[in-house]
């Protein structure tokens, strides 16, 4: 039997239960319920589970669309902006990755232990992002060659351990701002 594409409107509705999601688990303190996350969606329960029928099945969503914004705003990144600049922007959109894990933490260690989530092979999708930047700074003398994409993941993890979002953006940023003038080329001479 073949699958047939969801109605545009369901499209719509799954997309924006995603962005209302990831929004809920940025902000809260703990796991918001399904219930909440529905209300502030404006849809019943009905609705969510119709698209999301286990919690399980939402934070996978959430957490998969995180990726996938990370992985391709590297390369839409360089296609508006200069390395530098496009690696600094980057380590935003990874700083609101990080922090959508803020409100599905435990279902979500509990998915990559139970293997529903392969975390190695989102390790290696986030690394190929860094290296696309860093190949193309590189190339154009705005990053250092000797830095390696493990180098600034580990840096990026660091940072927003100690400077969590939302709650120490200013202090993320300071951060971050430091570890880019560390990646930059020292002047000649």
């Amino acid at each position: 039997m073949e699958r047939r594409a969801p109605r545009a409107d369901a499209a719509r509705n799954r997309e924006q239960l995603l962005a209302v999601a990831t929004r809920v688990f940025v902000s809260a303190d703990g796991e918001p319920s399904m219930r909440a996350i529905a209300r502030e969606a404006g849809v019943g329960i009905a609705t969510l589970y119709r698209h999301f029928p286990t919690r399980e099945s939402l934070v996978d969503a959430v957490y998969r669309d995180q990726v996938v914004r990370l992985t391709t705003g590297a390369r839409e990144l360089l296609g508006q902006l200069p390395p530098a600049a496009a690696m600094r922007r980057w380590m935003d959109l990874f700083g609101d990755w990080i922090a959508t894990k803020n409100g599905m933490l435990d279902t979500l260690l509990a998915m990559i232990e139970s293997g529903e989530i392969a975390h190695a092979q989102t390790r290696t999708e986030l690394l190929a992002a860094i290296t696309t930047i860093l190949d193309a700074g590189r190339a154009s003398g705005d990053l250092r060659s000797d830095v390696t994409a493990e180098d600034i993941a580990a840096s990026l993890i660091g940072i927003f351990t100690v400077a969590p979002r939302p709650g120490r953006k200013a202090k993320a940023d300071r951060l971050l701002n430091l570890l880019m003038d560390g990646l930059r080329p020292a002047p000649p001479g």
